[in-house]
């Protein structure tokens, strides 16, 4: 573990294991409570004493992201050995973080306030006001494993432009680009303490480390149930929490089908559908149901099962053989009550086949809760309307795909889609790193995107200054 600028063993050690093959990769130490009370003493110390200008923290920031672009394959490597991702979409993870450290760079000299025109209210013409942005102090990120390097970098980086010290628990499953990107960051430039790493358990240290008075702020990606013990949790401290969706595209009639299937295939199945934008509800128009469901077929059978390092591999084994099972009881329950299997359905392991349905009921839990594997549902509707409706009925709102030719129907599912981010002509799994990134309901709270993120880890602090005398 990373702990004020030093790297510490523990009492205990868990193992690391690929997905793939089941080999262990490597033990990491369990925290003990007074390993996370260390760290966050650590970083209270850094916060209070560093004090790092806007212009070194950039520096910082900059080198880190030249230094995970000359680190490229290593952790490349790292991510599809621990997490099971396909090479290539594990160099796009890499190149991703390269680019979300290099816009937290920018973000970290814009740091400013906004002058408040006082005189916009009676009786308040001779005083000047104006508020300033600070750093909220020490940040608790956890982190999830599907994307091991670019969502750790989605809250560290962020959080350091923004002048904040942090403390990470990254996933127990995928903590190894954790602690290369710890590595990174001292070798970058950054003092000790102000960046700090404990690894174990959500249950045991995830609870320890947000439920410490010395937390300003808490940044989660996970589940809903997790989202909601956490906010129990943390008292008076800041949150913000990114927990996850059954994500939807709607395929209207007018719809550019050779666009649009290429794209929700790659939206429903890139890394197992194990993405929080994953596409796991389709909605077609019902005059091109039947074209856009073969053709859709026809490129769910080409895609290719195997070895996360194979280049020619197009879907990797699930986090582990439980959550595959889990998700294979949800299919097969589904069955028993009418759903079609139209192609997959078979578990092998850890693998499971893509798996697309049909004749399915909005209850259904396959449907209803968040599947995070290989897996689609294809409904048809009648009305654009309809679509919409189908797509809000939902406990979730992250984000939805809309593909269109139809510009009263781009702005109507803008206007009433009841999510975080509409996507016209693009798949919800879309997401660019420096656009606000959250969803409403219980997708949520709070936004990421390197501006945003800023803005949730700042307290404004307002001046007034009274020119006038009485």
């Amino acid at each position: 573990m990373l702990i004020g600028g030093f790297w510490v063993a523990g009492d205990n050690y868990f193992e690391v294991r690929n997905p793939f093959t089941g080999d262990v990769l490597a033990k990491v130490p369990e925290a003990s409570p007074e390993n996370v009370k260390r760290a966050i003493a650590a970083a209270r110390k850094a916060f209070v004493e560093e004090k790092i200008p806007a212009y070194r923290r950039s520096e910082i920031l900059e080198n880190t992201s030249r230094l995970i672009a000359r680190n490229k394959n290593d952790l490349a490597i790292t991510i599809s050995m621990e997490s099971g991702k396909q090479i290539r979409s594990s160099r796009n993870e890499v190149d991703r973080a390269v680019l979300t450290f290099k816009f937290a760079a920018e973000e970290a000299k814009r740091v400013g306030g906004e002058i408040v025109p006082m005189d916009a209210a009676p009786g308040f013409e001779k005083h000047f006001g104006f508020y300033i942005r600070e750093p909220v102090g020490v940040i608790a990120a956890l982190t999830p494993f599907n994307f091991p390097l670019n969502l750790v970098a989605h809250k560290i980086a962020p959080a350091l432009a923004a002048g904040n010290a942090v403390v990470l628990k990254p996933a127990s499953s995928t903590p190894l680009c954790s602690l290369k990107l710890g590595e990174i960051l001292l070798e970058a430039g950054l003092p000790p303490g102000a960046f700090n790493i404990v690894t174990g358990k959500g249950s045991s240290v995830g609870e320890a480390l947000v439920s410490n008075e010395g937390i300003n702020m808490v940044t989660f990606t996970g589940s809903p149930p997790v989202g909601r013990r956490i906010k129990r949790l943390v008292g008076m401290a800041k949150v913000t929490l990114e927990l996850g969706s059954n994500s939807a595209a709607i395929i209207d009639g007018s719809a550019d089908l050779e666009t649009a299937v290429p794209r929700c295939v790659t939206g429903a199945f890139s890394y197992s559908g194990q993405v929080c934008i994953s596409i796991q509800r389709l909605y077609v128009n019902k005059n091109i149901f039947n074209r856009f469901l073969c053709m859709f077929i026809q490129k769910v059978e080409e895609l290719k099962m195997g070895d996360p390092l194979s280049e020619d591999t197009d879907i990797g084994p699930m986090i582990n053989e439980e959550a595959a099972k889990r998700v294979q009881a949800w299919i097969q329950e589904a069955e028993r009550e009418g759903a079609k299997i139209v192609t997959g359905g078979r578990r092998e392991g850890r693998f499971l086949t893509p798996t697309v349905l049909t004749g399915i009921k909005p209850d259904m839990k396959i449907m209803c809760l968040e599947a995070f594997a290989p897996i689609v549902s294809i409904v048809p509707f009648e009305k654009f309307e309809e679509a919409i409706e189908m797509v809000n009925d939902s406990i979730y709102g992250l984000q939805t795909g809309v593909y269109t030719q139809d510009i009263n129907n781009a702005f109507k599912a803008i206007k009433e889609l009841q999510v975080g981010g509409v996507m016209i002509n693009e798949i919800p799994t879309f997401r660019a790193d420096h656009m606000p990134y959250g969803g409403v309901k219980e997708s949520g709270i709070g936004r990421e995107g390197l501006k945003f993120a800023v803005e949730e880890m700042t307290n404004i602090k307002m001046v007034s200054f009274n020119l006038g005398g009485n």
